[in-house]
């Protein structure tokens, strides 16, 4: 059976009915926000589990929503997953292998671009990462393919990482700045190409959250639905938080434990903010909210102590558990019934299911292009519980020569670590911290897996040299 077949197939088994049972979607397509924060661990907000970091908007969104326990990123490092989020296909196949090392080909269709099409009104809001927003800042690691080139009408973006407290000034000496200097000449913000140098001080997350308020306080008086995203940059380094926040930690006996809980509170501020916004315009229940985070934790936090991933094994970088696996939530009040759901999900996801939600085919777009996203829709209103096929996960870090790559199917994780030659196998059913490898018990279920993954691999491969469009 070929991929389109296939396809078919999965969506025949799976349609997209209602979101609660017995309903229709709604009277008219939904407005899309999606938020995700960067190296957010699986354990460090409170509706998983930590009981330190204050984050009582998040955990509210949560307790209104689905939360997907178990939901991967398509790689353990921020710019491949961001490429997933958007297209639907893991970044083997778009190019976006890892930080820095190129940007997303014009070639590939996103979320923004298919709702545009459709009549949406789209805006991008905070750390872009899948390409640079300036000409001038394009390398021999990275490409100019700033957000406008990609469907979105409006895009207030930087390229990367910066400061979560006042963003244009270097807090400590760090990657080439000396404290107190200037992290971009301009500005590390630009909209729509130009640099901003107006109210960027204090948080970050505010900053960014100030320019997603009036862009859907004008959409909401108009007649066409609207697309946000809104990508923070906390609590990736380097993270400071205001007076206001590391006071609210203060017992706390690191310094820096107190900045990053700090400014993970910051940012659920603005997660809240948002929330009240969509309840006084009167377009809570037309809008769909989903969250997560790019990747697992930092390292050197996560092994200070600092940061968390839970219950599970490994970090940022790594392609354990704990790399991977992050808190998702997807939330559309009076719509999608709340609970905790097992559903194996990603971020790839993300694509198929908006479109379904939106009630938009996006097939003349995409061209039989490979897909590795399936929509979320039937785990959403509990017509299926078991994922049709497998996820992917995995990314190859150029610069250090480094590598590794993960094949989820429902209970089973086949693992090769960036440094090992051999896989690992893992029951996540019965040992989701990945005490025990399984590999030699089970030689069958390796070569089974290793087969799949092979497989999809010849697939990605071919993507990648430009097989699914010309650009």
């Amino acid at each position: 059976m070929n991929l389109r077949n296939m396809l078919l197939a999965i969506f025949i088994l799976f349609p997209a009915n209602a979101i609660l049972a017995g309903s229709a979607w709604a009277d008219a397509p939904p407005n899309v926000i999606l938020i995700m924060a960067d190296d957010l661990g699986y354990g460090d907000v409170g509706f998983t589990g930590n009981e330190k970091i204050k984050t009582p908007s998040i955990d509210q969104l949560a307790a209104d929503g689905v939360v997907f326990d178990r939901f991967y990123t398509s790689a353990s490092i921020c710019s491949p997953s961001r490429a997933a989020a958007l297209t639907g296909r893991h970044h083997y196949r778009t190019g976006v292998l890892a930080a820095h090392t190129a940007g997303l080909r014009t070639g590939e269709v996103t979320i923004a671009e298919a709702l545009k099409e459709n009549g949406y009104a789209t805006g991008f809001f905070g750390k872009w990462h899948v390409g640079w927003v300036r000409p001038e800042d394009g390398s021999s690691r990275g490409y100019y393919s700033p957000p406008w080139h990609h469907g979105f009408d409006r895009a207030f973006a930087t390229r990367s990482a910066v400061p979560t407290w006042d963003p244009n000034i270097a807090p400590v000496d760090i990657w080439g700045h000396k404290k107190g200097e200037k992290w971009h000449p301009e500005s590390p913000y630009v909209l729509n190409g130009e640099a901003v140098t107006d109210n960027i001080e204090g948080d970050d997350s505010r900053v960014i959250m100030d320019r997603v308020i009036p862009f859907i306080r004008e959409q909401a008086g108009q007649d066409k639905p609207f697309f946000a995203v809104v990508w923070f940059h906390t609590p990736h380094d380097p993270v400071v938080a205001g007076p206001e926040y590391l006071a609210m930690y203060e017992s706390l006996p690191k310094l820096e434990q107190r900045h990053f809980y700090g400014a993970i509170t910051a940012m659920d501020d603005q997660v809240g903010r948002l929330r009240r916004e969509l309840a006084e315009l009167g377009i809570d229940d037309e809008t769909v909210l989903f969250f997560t985070s790019d990747n697992g934790p930092a390292d050197r936090a996560t092994r200070e102590g600092i940061a968390s991933a839970g219950p599970f094994r490994g970090h940022k970088h790594t392609h354990y558990e704990g790399g991977i696996r992050v808190p998702s939530i997807v939330a559309w009040p009076g719509r999608i019934e709340p609970g905790r759901n097992a559903f194996l999900s990603g971020l790839v996801d993300y694509f198929p299911t908006v479109m379904d939600l939106a009630e938009v085919d996006a097939s003349k777009q995409l061209k039989d292009r490979p897909m590795d996203g399936v929509s979320l829709a039937p785990a959403l209103n509990g017509q299926a519980s078991e994922r049709p096929g497998y996820l992917t996960a995995g990314y190859m870090r150029l610069v250090r020569g480094e590598n590794g790559i993960a094949l989820i199917r429902n209970r089973y994780k086949l693992l090769r670590t960036k440094t090992a030659t051999e896989f690992e196998l893992f029951d996540l059913q019965n040992d989701p911290a990945e005490t025990t490898d399984l590999a030699a018990q089970m030689p069958d279920k390796v070569i089974e897996m290793k087969a799949e993954l092979e497989a999809w691999m010849g697939s990605a491969m071919n993507s990648l040299k430009g097989a699914d469009y010309t650009y």
